[in-house]
């Protein structure tokens, strides 16, 4: 829902069949433009595919370096043009142009698209876009699921009707960012990272990623993501994902409370996401409920037999799920 903002930014992913035994879903809050969140919505999911980690069964550090490899892949000639088509700053016609002065030639397209490999062209030395999008994704296989998460969109599973937070939101107040965030020459103003950003990590935003002496794990601002592992059991009722449009309307468990309760009348789960959106959009500008909102639901089909297995988790109000985080 765009709600009341003047452009959508968000953007999102829903693969069920990943690959024949994978799903995965993510969400994209995009600012300051909504090329950021395109690209990831179109790429991250395919760089986690092919990551060697994945194919090993490491899901984990699959998505974590796919996540600093979108930084990698928006800078340079290439990475411009994706973005500037995405973010509709060309007219088609100009994107046409674009497209067949710099594309590969048709023949040599898909190893080019495997490997990302530079190109040449006017904008060779672009390093990367100013806008940036948080990126929160679940990755499902059979009984194990994958979050990882940079931002402060947001993962949360209803386990007995209970809400249990996948991510923690990356904020700049918080010590273990503030921490990277000042020894990597940065500042925290009004809340804010350098004054401007109210996020402690993000995908893009590259001018805050600039100090060649440090690895991206350890910039002002890093797309470095929390990576939590859980094992799901029969008493899993479904899963979200959605963007702080959400998060700033309606607490975890009031969600979670409030999924439940259209459930018992609605089977249609995108008429659920919307009765969401109704819910928390503000009769009139101003305040919270005017973000734009995406929110992905997924709801899981009971095993029909078999033990249950779980985490212990503490059963208080937006409690966060124990998991391993990134390297």
């Amino acid at each position: 829902m765009q709600g009341w903002r003047t452009s959508m930014e968000d953007a999102h992913a829903a693969l069920l069949d990943l690959d024949n035994s994978t799903s995965f879903f993510g969400v994209y809050d995009g600012h300051g433009g909504q090329a950021v969140s395109k690209f990831c919505a179109k790429f991250l999911h395919q760089q986690v595919l092919k990551h060697e980690a994945y194919s090993a069964g490491d899901i984990g550090t699959a998505a974590q370096k796919s996540f600093l490899r979108m930084d990698e892949m928006m800078c340079g000639q290439r990475g411009w043009r994706e973005l500037a088509i995405l973010g509709n700053k060309m007219d088609q016609f100009g994107g046409m142009i674009e497209g067949l002065i710099w594309s590969p030639r048709s023949g040599n397209l898909k190893a080019t698209e495997d490997d990302w490999s530079s190109e040449e062209g006017p904008h060779s030395s672009y390093d990367g876009p100013t806008c940036g999008s948080t990126a929160c994704v679940a990755i499902i296989r059979n009984n194990q699921l994958v979050v990882a998460n940079a931002g402060d969109s947001r993962c949360v599973i209803s386990r007995k009707g209970q809400a249990y937070n996948l991510s923690r939101d990356h904020k700049p107040d918080h010590e273990v960012e503030k921490e990277r965030i000042y020894t990597a020459g940065g500042y925290i103003q009004y809340g804010r990272v350098n004054g401007s950003l109210n996020l402690a990590r993000a995908i893009g935003d590259m001018e805050l990623k600039r100090n060649t002496t440090l690895p991206p794990e350890k910039q002002i601002l890093t797309a470095n993501p929390d990576i939590n592992t859980v094992e799901l059991c029969e008493d899993d009722d479904f899963l979200v994902l959605a963007c702080d449009g959400i998060w700033d309307c309606m607490s975890s468990q009031q969600l979670v409370d409030f999924v439940h309760e259209q459930l018992k009348t609605e089977s249609k789960l995108s008429a659920v996401c919307e009765k969401v959106f109704d819910r928390c959009l503000a009769p009139t500008s101003g305040g919270e409920g005017c973000d734009n909102m995406t929110m992905i639901l997924v709801q899981f089909k009971k095993p029909k037999s078999g033990p249950s297995t779980s985490q212990p988790m503490d059963s208080s109000n937006d409690q966060e799920v124990p998991g391993s985080n990134s390297p």
